[in-house]
């Protein structure tokens, strides 16, 4: 198991300056303490035995392979952003614009016409990757970016797609990414949960089982952080530390002893980590997420000084992710608000397309590229992975003229840092942007090269649950090889 990371509570030990000896009845300060050296080891190994550890309560599986990723952020932009409008151009259809849409493997509705893109793109870096217009910020980033265009999923249903996202599954009730990753490799700090949702004030269509530890057990599901006001409610302390430690050792106390007398129980020995972590939380997670001791320099570069809210808060969480992997959270997902896509996720613009991605655009283009940069300046990209991912695309016709529908069957996702090849485009899709063509990859492929990148095989991280051994991808995925740098 990986050694919990003592990087946020330094004891400093004081010495006496006085050469003197003190005494202590018949003992000089030189006898005490020779008398007593021998506890001192017994007591660091008392401390070290009440690691959960070693008391069994956890059993991290660790790394099958070295990692070249050792945290992940996660970047989710639900209602499904348009490929066709954002990273992978198609001059086609700006030929066909208004025509009837017909398509020989593609079931296009009544009165449906090809819709062109309402955007220019442009080459940009060193790799010449083509972006549009609405990602100004995020084009300057193209040399640092894997951008996969043939991704394909298996549902235009937002709650379904999102789940099969998250989870590999098309239903609820199995773990999510971030808890398959924190289950194999723990966290780096112990005072720290290694699951932090950076929640941008919506939850996606899914809801919480987006997020979920499923039958993992709870201790590896996601912390949520609010992106306004209170970031996370009851953690401030009620008690003096003596008494709520005593309180806490009451509770655990009587939980175990519940648990004992049903034969043990992993919800509730879950539930005592999650005391203990809600007790060592409530120093540090107010420390990392507070944002006043960052330099003018840093707010400016992810946009802390828009007037525009949402923007705003957007740019607070990605901050905030880069603080929480720097404090050594393990998977930090950010989500953004559902302010032009109504309950179906931000970007679902089933009607003005232009207004609706525009204003997404606006509010995310800036603080992702804030972080992208802001993590390689610090050294920290090399060992930080970041995944730019929606649910699905947007369809390459219309029904109403200006908007687009969902579109499972090719879709675009990028990746960033963390042993991936950078200045890449992969794959692709057809000319009208319909069906994902070269180099196809799924969500099991997406999923199993995620898990490679941090040091994990998709096919050995497993847990024994309804008497078989489950994975995250099950039978299917395959490590995308050609990401990997």
């Amino acid at each position: 198991m990986r050694p919990h990371s003592d990087d946020t509570r330094r004891r400093n030990a004081r010495g006496s300056s006085r050469s003197e000896r003190l005494t202590c009845g018949n003992f000089s300060r030189r006898a005490m303490l020779g008398a007593t050296a021998s506890g001192f080891g017994m007591t660091a190994l008392s401390a070290l035995m009440a690691e959960e550890s070693y008391a069994g309560l956890s059993a991290i599986p660790g790394p099958h392979h070295e990692p070249t990723a050792k945290n992940v952020v996660f970047l989710f932009m639900a209602g499904g952003v348009s490929h066709l409008d954002t990273f992978d151009p198609k001059p086609k259809l700006a030929e066909l614009d208004g025509t009837k849409a017909t398509l020989d493997n593609y079931t296009a509705g009544p009165n449906r016409k090809w819709l062109a893109s309402p955007w220019n793109f442009s080459r940009h870096g060193e790799s010449g990757a083509l972006v549009s217009e609405l990602f100004p910020h995020v084009a300057t980033c193209v040399d640092d970016l894997a951008i996969v265009r043939s991704m394909k999923s298996d549902f235009p249903l937002h709650p379904r797609s999102n789940i099969k996202l998250h989870t590999g599954r098309n239903v609820g009730g199995h773990p999510s990414l971030g808890s398959w990753i924190t289950y194999g490799l723990g966290t780096e700090n112990r005072d720290l949960p290694g699951y932090v949702l950076l929640d941008g004030g919506a939850v996606p269509p899914g809801g919480v089982e987006n997020f979920s530890s499923g039958f993992l057990p709870a201790s590896h599901q996601a912390t949520s952080v609010k992106a306004d006001g209170v970031p996370v409610h009851n953690l401030a302390p009620a008690d003096v530390d003596p008494i709520q430690r005593a309180k806490l050792s009451a509770v655990i106390e009587s939980d175990r002893t519940f648990a004992e007398s049903q034969g043990g129980s992993d919800a509730i020995e879950s539930a005592i980590r999650n005391y203990e972590l809600a007790y060592r939380m409530q120093s540090l997670l107010p420390d990392v997420l507070d944002l006043s001791r960052e330099t003018a320099q840093t707010k400016r570069l992810y946009g802390l000084e828009t007037s525009e809210t949402e923007a705003r808060l957007y740019a607070t969480q990605c901050l905030r992710a880069r603080r929480l992997i720097e404090a050594g959270v393990r998977f930090v997902e950010v989500t953004c608000a559902e302010v032009y896509g109504g309950d179906n996720g931000t970007w679902d613009q089933h009607t003005d397309l232009k207004k609706g991605h525009e204003g997404n655009a606006r509010i995310t283009d800036r603080p992702v590229a804030a972080l992208l940069k802001d993590l390689k300046a610090r050294g920290m990209l090399d060992e930080t992975l970041v995944v730019w991912a929606t649910e699905f695309g947007r369809t390459p016709d219309t029904g109403n003229g200006d908007g687009r529908d969902h579109h499972e069957t090719g879709f675009t996702i990028w990746l960033a840092g963390g042993g991936v090849r950078n200045g890449l485009v992969y794959g692709n899709t057809d000319e009208l942007g319909v069906h994902a063509v070269e180099s196809v990859t799924t969500i099991h492929d997406l999923h199993a090269t995620i898990l490679h990148l941090v040091g994990l095989d998709h096919e050995r991280l497993t847990y024994r649950f309804g008497g078989r051994d489950i994975s995250l991808t099950d039978v299917h995925g395959r490590v995308v090889s050609d990401l990997i740098a």
